[in-house]
């Protein structure tokens, strides 16, 4: 991942991140995809009423789909509202999509939606990973690492 592209993002007043995914993942690799959304998708999600949890990413017909994401319907909207849990399309290159379709292959690996943005140009971005799962005592792991973290800055602000 670029610096600049990890700019970007810093600056993105919407960030709608998949915190339940580094927890239950290792991430191999992380791709910035472009997604495909209707008039009152954009809307909601500027507004910052969108969730990732549950969300996942399936290639068919070599094309890659996020599934199970939630985009509230629009409050001003019409007869035209999207429907919230609808399928959508992400924009990769066709290396990209072969590469995460090989790795995919690989029993124990999948790809996840992790961080849903807004970029300088007002599009809505999808940063997505290929990730491994973790077992329980990874789980625990991460748990305590956390857990300590929180104690040290806690130590550390309280002298």
């Amino acid at each position: 991942m670029k610096k600049e592209d990890q700019e970007v993002r810093r600056k993105s007043p919407i960030q709608i991140k998949n915190k339940k995914a580094s927890f239950d993942y290792f991430f191999v690799d992380t791709f910035t995809a472009g997604i495909v959304l209707t008039g009152t998708e954009i809307k909601s999600i500027r507004d910052g009423k969108a969730s990732l949890v549950d969300t996942f990413c399936d290639i068919y017909q070599g094309e890659i789909w996020v599934k199970n994401s939630y985009i509230a319907p629009y409050f001003y909207g019409s007869f035209s509202n999207h429907s919230a849990r609808r399928d959508r399309k992400l924009l990769l290159n066709k290396r990209e999509i072969h590469k995460l379709e090989e790795a995919v292959k690989t029993p124990g690996n999948t790809i996840v939606p992790t961080l849903l943005f807004i970029d300088d140009h007002g599009r809505a971005k999808l940063d997505i990973a290929l990730a491994r799962g973790k077992k329980e005592y990874d789980k625990r792991q991460t748990l305590r690492e956390k857990q300590d973290r929180r104690e040290m800055d806690r130590a550390i602000k309280h002298f």
